[in-house]
């Protein structure tokens, strides 16, 4: 029995027989793919990395005002009533000067005994209440006069602890510090770039680091009325802001 030829067999048999050259079997040309040429990978491009600082300045319009009040008395009821007394005074003292309800708000009370400690002994000598309020005065050029109104109303019992100017609205004082900042980057990097031989290219990333804006704080004593107002000096409130930008160069 004569064995069963392939197709493929069969077809070299007659490109032999014909004198012709063989070609080789699609099987054998599939056993050797051709090697895909070696992907191009480019060099990453260079960079420069900035950081650039900026400020902004604005005259505050709001003084926030640290006040309060200080009685004693030999029994609790007597120092608590004195220092209701002196709260009252204050109060009524800033609603003359234009201050509005909601910009007047009471941070503690306080009541508590008071003891002698002379001769190496401890003895209540008596009790003494005190209340702190935080008034916001919208008027930053009245500030003075409320100042001394307060002490005018309270007297001896009235303490003034701080005054502290701002910013109502901080977010375009804080906008125009970070505007400023990212344009200090950007002229430093071109700087660099042309000290470097080169030419500054698209922005690659850009970071904001730190925001803010320290309030100038003006620090009072106790002080008694002596007619006209307490002088203060607003000066002004600066923001700040930092930022990090990287560029490409070529």
């Amino acid at each position: 029995m004569r064995p069963t030829r392939t197709p493929v067999a069969a077809a070299l048999v007659t490109l032999l027989a014909l004198g012709l050259p063989a070609v080789a079997a699609p099987a054998a040309a599939a056993a050797s793919p051709a090697r895909p040429a070696a992907a191009r990978v480019d060099p990453a491009p260079a960079t420069i990395t900035v950081t650039g600082e900026g400020s902004a300045t604005a005259p505050p319009d709001v003084a926030v005002v640290a006040v309060a009040v200080e009685a004693t008395g030999a029994t609790s009821q007597a120092a608590l009533d004195a220092q209701n007394t002196a709260a009252g005074a204050l109060l009524t003292a800033v609603r003359a000067q234009g201050v509005a309800e909601r910009d007047v708000r009471t941070d503690n009370i306080s009541l508590q005994p008071v003891y002698d400690t002379e001769g190496g002994s401890t003895r209540l000598k008596g009790y003494q209440a005190a209340q702190s309020f935080s008034v916001k005065v919208r008027e930053v050029e009245r500030t003075g006069a409320v100042l001394q109104s307060i002490t005018d109303a309270t007297g001896d019992a009235g303490r003034i602890h701080s005054v502290a100017f701002e910013v109502s609205d901080p977010v375009p004082l804080q906008a125009r510090a970070r505007e400023a900042a990212h344009d200090d980057a950007r002229a430093r990097a071109e700087q660099l770039a042309r000290l470097s031989g080169h030419e500054l290219g698209r922005l690659v990333s850009l970071s904001e680091d730190s925001v803010g804006y320290p309030r100038p704080t003006a620090q009072f004593a106790d002080a008694a009325g002596t007619g006209g107002a307490v002088p203060t000096a607003p000066g002004e409130i600066r923001a700040t802001a930092t930022v990090t930008a990287v560029y490409e160069v070529s």
